[in-house]
């Protein structure tokens, strides 16, 4: 005996065995926790008291007698359309867009290319592109150049940064396209519809509405739309209301989605056309402004502020939101998705108010000037001498007048016959 003859050899193929069972027992634990809780947790996803109003249920909106009502997974289909409507908006841009800028006249500007150097380089990533007066002189001194030279390299530097112009007209004359197909498309889908004309016949026998193919088919263009701007969203001009822009795709796709598995179908249908009917006023109006054909985009500009303000700040208020707030409890108590979607659709209101003031601005300025000079939204191209500069190579005296002693002074003594003044 070796003193192992009461136990088992390392290694045994017994021992062995039972680890492989224990393992595996593990394993399907964790997997039989796992789908109990995901059952749990779809369980309280699509809980009734969340989505439909009471004494209503799932089983009520199943498909039959070749009646059909909207699923939450028909919204699936969403997700590889976005995709697509990504490449076709690419192949757009390039096969559409920029032959048509050509066409009407857009030009880009051109822009010096600024000088490598890896010390402002770095800092221009570090500070967006705008260090501080203070880290401007010690950067120049750091690179042995003028505190001019320096701030001339970093506006060359953001001018790069900026988008041309052939790149804007193509993003709007996309979705210019997208807004006027989606605007007309479903108009025609909603024309002979009671609830376009009376809102509040969105409520009629609400949820045990059946679902037509036609205004399936158009919620599902709109869903992927949005997820698609959401998908080129890091490729896309940044705007100064990135944030509001992101807020509003986010809010919208929500609203599509609830409203389509809340079978909340009709007042949703409202709220995209009433939405479509000014955007594509916006994107036809940005084309012709950056084809330089002020006529043209000053008369678009008028028409859309005066369609957006309509829409936006009163039909809006008055048909959509006091329809879903006061009308649609007439039916039934109010309940989770009850709140959820008017919170949704007032967050929805303060970005109109938002973008309301935007405009305001820019008819101020029209009313001014008497053209729409830019979208206020946009970053404007910075010249290549900043007016502090200007006004040092332009130096006046105390008094207002020129000095005497610059190059121009000394040609204007010089008379048009070639002689000199005498005064």
């Amino acid at each position: 005996m070796n003193g192992r003859s009461c136990g088992q050899e390392p290694g045994d193929p017994v021992e062995a065995t039972a680890l492989v069972q224990i393992t595996m027992g593990l394993d399907q634990v964790e997997v039989w926790l796992c789908e109990k809780m995901w059952s749990r947790l779809n369980e309280w996803l699509w809980w009734e008291r969340l989505w439909l109003p009471p004494n209503y249920s799932w089983t009520q909106l199943e498909d039959r007698d070749g009646v059909v009502y909207a699923h939450p997974r028909d919204m699936l289909a969403a997700l590889p359309l976005a995709l697509a409507l990504v490449a076709m908006r690419f192949t757009f841009e390039r096969l559409v867009g920029r032959p048509l800028s050509r066409w009407l006249g857009v030009q880009d500007q051109a822009r010096r290319l600024v000088k490598p150097n890896a010390t402002l380089e770095k800092h221009f990533l570090m500070e967006r592109g705008r260090p501080k007066e203070t880290q401007m002189a010690v950067l120049a001194a750091q690179c042995g150049l003028t505190l001019r030279q320096t701030q001339r390299w970093f506006r060359r530097r953001r001018n790069q940064e900026r988008p041309c112009l052939t790149k804007k007209f193509c993003e709007a004359s996309w979705r210019f396209v997208f807004y006027l197909c989606s605007f007309f498309g479903g108009l025609s889908v909603l024309y002979h519809e009671s609830w376009l004309w009376r809102p509040v016949m969105c409520w009629d026998n609400y949820p045990i509405q059946p679902l037509k193919p036609a205004l399936y088919y158009w919620y599902l263009f709109e869903l992927s739309f949005y997820i698609s701007l959401l998908v080129t969203l890091p490729f896309d001009i940044r705007r100064k209301d990135f944030k509001e822009q992101v807020a509003h795709h986010f809010v919208t796709i929500t609203l599509v989605t609830f409203s389509y598995s809340a079978n909340l179908l009709r007042i949703g249908s409202l709220v995209l056309l009433l939405h479509d009917s000014a955007d594509f006023l916006l994107e036809a109006c940005k084309m012709f402004n950056y084809a330089r054909q002020q006529q043209v985009c000053n008369s678009l500009f008028i028409v859309f502020s005066l369609v957006f303000f309509y829409t936006r700040l009163v039909l809006f208020p008055t048909q959509i939101l006091y329809t879903t707030y006061f009308e649609s409890v007439l039916s039934w108590d109010p309940f989770f998705g009850y709140y959820f979607f008017n919170s949704l659709l007032l967050l929805l209101q303060l970005l109109h108010v938002f973008w309301s003031c935007l405009i305001l601005r820019m008819i101020h300025s029209f009313t001014k000037k008497g053209q729409m000079e830019k979208d206020i939204r946009s970053d404007a191209e910075e010249s290549d001498s900043s007016e502090g500069e200007a006004a040092q190579e332009r130096p006046q005296l105390k008094n207002g007048t020129a000095p005497t002693d610059g190059p121009r002074s000394r040609a204007a003594v010089w008379l048009a016959n070639g002689h000199k003044s005498t005064t």
